[in-house]
């Protein structure tokens, strides 16, 4: 072993006198790798080395930057086979949410730019075509590939090529509707359309509902399996009359299949189904790919696999390491992690204690019971708690029928999620009118994940839906007091907070929430400043060097977005000439906008600025970063109003 490491994989640096030896680890074959297609140069019996020095290149390089190690650990040979089979980039690859697309990038020649993973300006998270030809598809929100890969599949065939087409979808992301509403027009391609099942028995947590059960039953089918593609290969094997012996027995060994592996449910539908297959047996990954590739018509190959396969302290907690910050690979501790309390915390400590006083509580979330702040409610309320699996949509409506008869139900989800239930927030839950709290976290600016998961958009969508009310806590304090106004109030509400640790700005107040009333912080002259939320601190920097600079602007805390404080309002546009709205969220439909609306409606004529998001997608990079890009960091919020009021 000694010496194979280090002629093969690793340089000996040094070595003590009890025989134990250090090394520096060196990437011989990953080495190789530069541009697309590159691994087919690799010799077939490197293959499993190859992997290591991925599965070594990833966790290095993820502890410095952070970022979804557990699943991409998990696809390692996964991927490989797809880059042997295929040709990229005429072929497509089609990545399911995308964070486990870290080892395509690497066979895609961007290795080098791992040092700026989901770093500002440098290379993003997920897919992103105009990131590399080889990328076919942005992803950032779940069970959208097959649906993508549809798409393209059919625009291939009326164009007419037979470039091929895969799709890749992991068995979290299989309980989301549009997945099913995907595989429920993939017969009608009626040509080749592969479908990769990645079956790792998580999301991000640990997956909920009858599809991961049924999924469990097809897993103990991997015997059955093994021998079904033995007989189906010796049978083929005989000449002239073996592919008419295979089809002859097709019956027999279907009607076989459902003792051991129950998966009629995707024949059924129109596609025929393989597996499960062994995701970390590379030859049996390739050749079993090879064959579906040539199958007429859409194949379902279901993989199993192992998340954070190959780095032990990711193995043993995939939860933690889906998505993490810079760690320790020795130890799989997060360097400088902080022991302040995120708003998510406070979320999660407020809403056991209200659970405890109110028994009509409920909490639901869709597959993430950690990063939202629901795992202590859920442990100590298993009855009243409801992991609904990564299925916003039915989460929203399950929360407006347990709503309508009599619970108070709080559903926790990502702002940028919330996206993709937008119809049933409407249409189920504020035109009845119902108590149902939403939970916006990660609101505002998220960060390195990008484009697909900053919060700036829903101040705009929650806004402009009848019956909502909208609440922007300034502190983790003001958090908790809008919980219990929550909680007592009878009607839609959200309350919206950032991601990260909670402010402790002006916790010196401690004034009550009143329905529609906004709270003037500093009484001032010259300009009056009303911000939102999880700007004000970075407002309320800004205002400390506008006093340095002679000027005493009033601050006000907007509080409630929706309905705002018309009174307020009416007052500050009688006694200032200049007035700034501040909000990190999109402009248009935003707060600001809603204020100017009203000023119109009023015929006012005080000079107004908005400062908030233009119209467009914000890119990766840290909070920091982006708010002084968009010039809504203290330093721009002092100069633009500066720039205002002269």
């Amino acid at each position: 072993d000694r010496e194979r490491l280090c002629t093969v994989k690793y340089k000996c640096i040094w070595k003590n006198g009890d025989g134990r030896m250090w090394f520096l680890l060196k990437y011989v074959y990953l080495d190789e790798i530069n541009n697309i297609n590159d691994i087919k140069k690799i010799p077939h019996d490197k293959y499993p080395v190859l992997a290591q020095e991925i599965r070594n290149f990833l966790v290095e390089n993820v502890s410095k930057t952070g970022g979804h190690l557990a699943s991409n650990l998990g696809v390692v040979e996964l991927t490989m086979a797809l880059h042997l089979v295929l040709n990229l980039p005429k072929d497509k690859i089609v990545w399911d949410v995308g964070h486990q697309a870290y080892t395509h990038k690497i066979l895609t020649g961007r290795k080098d730019d791992f040092t700026t993973l989901r770093c500002f300006e440098g290379l993003s998270g997920f897919p992103k075509r105009n990131e590399s030809e080889a990328d076919s598809f942005d992803t950032g929100h779940s069970s959208t590939s097959i649906s993508a890969a549809l798409g393209i599949a059919t625009a291939n065939k009326l164009n007419g090529n037979d470039d091929k087409v895969v799709a890749v979808i992991g068995d979290g992301a299989l309980t989301g509707g549009l997945a099913f509403e995907a595989l429920n027009n993939v017969a009608a391609l009626k040509r080749n359309f592969v479908i990769i099942l990645n079956d790792n028995n998580m999301s991000i947590a640990e997956n909920v509902g009858g599809m991961s059960k049924y999924l469990n039953k097809i897993r103990v089918g991997e015997h059955y399996n093994e021998f079904k593609v033995d007989v189906e290969h010796l049978l083929k094997g005989i000449p002239k009359i073996g592919d008419n012996l295979s089809a002859g027995v097709k019956r027999v060994k279907d009607n076989f299949k459902q003792f051991f592996v129950h998966a009629k449910f995707f024949d059924d539908m129109g596609v025929t189904y393989i597996g499960p297959v062994d995701g970390h047996n590379i030859d049996e990954l390739i050749r079993i790919t090879e064959d579906a590739l040539k199958i007429e018509h859409p194949v379902l190959i279901h993989v199993l696999t192992k998340k954070g396969k190959g780095y032990l302290p990711a193995e043993n907690n995939p939860t933690k390491f889906h998505g993490i910050d810079s760690f320790d690979v020795k130890t799989g501790e997060k360097i400088n992690e902080s022991n302040v309390k995120t708003y998510t915390d406070i979320f999660s400590d407020k809403i056991l204690e209200l659970g405890n006083e109110n028994k009509n509580i409920v909490a639901i979330t869709a597959a993430m019971p950690d990063g939202t702040g629901l795992k202590k409610f859920g442990d100590k309320y298993p009855d009243k708690f409801f992991d609904v699996g990564i299925a916003e949509e039915h989460a929203v409506t399950f929360a407006a029928g347990l709503a309508a008869n009599g619970k108070k139900p709080f559903i926790s989800i990502y702002s940028s999620f919330y996206q993709r239930a937008y119809d049933q927030i409407i249409h189920d839950v504020c035109l009845q009118n119902l108590p149902v709290t939403f939970i916006v976290d990660r609101a505002g600016l998220v960060g390195k994940d990008g484009e697909t998961h900053q919060g700036i958009f829903d101040i705009s969508f929650f806004s402009n839906i009848p019956n909502m009310t909208i609440i922007a806590p300034k502190n983790g304090r003001e958090l908790e007091k809008a919980l219990e106004f929550a909680q007592k109030y009878n009607g839609p509400i959200a309350i919206r907070f950032s991601r990260g640790k909670a402010s402790n700005v002006f916790e010196n107040l401690n004034n009550e929430l009143v329905m529609g009333k906004s709270e003037t912080l500093i009484e001032g002259k010259h300009v009056a400043i009303i911000a939102v939320g999880n700007i004000i601190e970075e407002t309320y920097n800004a205002v400390k060097s506008l006093n340095a600079k002679g000027y005493k602007p009033t601050l006000i805390n907007a509080l409630f977005l929706k309905p705002f404080d018309k009174e307020m309002i009416d007052s500050i546009a009688k006694k200032y000439k200049y007035i700034v709205t501040i909000e990190e969220g999109i402009r248009h439909g935003g707060y600001g906008e809603a204020v100017i609306s009203y000023m119109a409606d009023k015929n006012y004529k005080n000079d107004v600025m908005n400062l908030a998001i233009e119209d467009e997608f914000v890119e990766q990079g840290t909070v920091e970063e982006l708010r002084k890009k968009l010039q809504l960091d203290a330093d721009s919020i002092c100069e633009r109003i500066l720039n205002f009021i002269k």
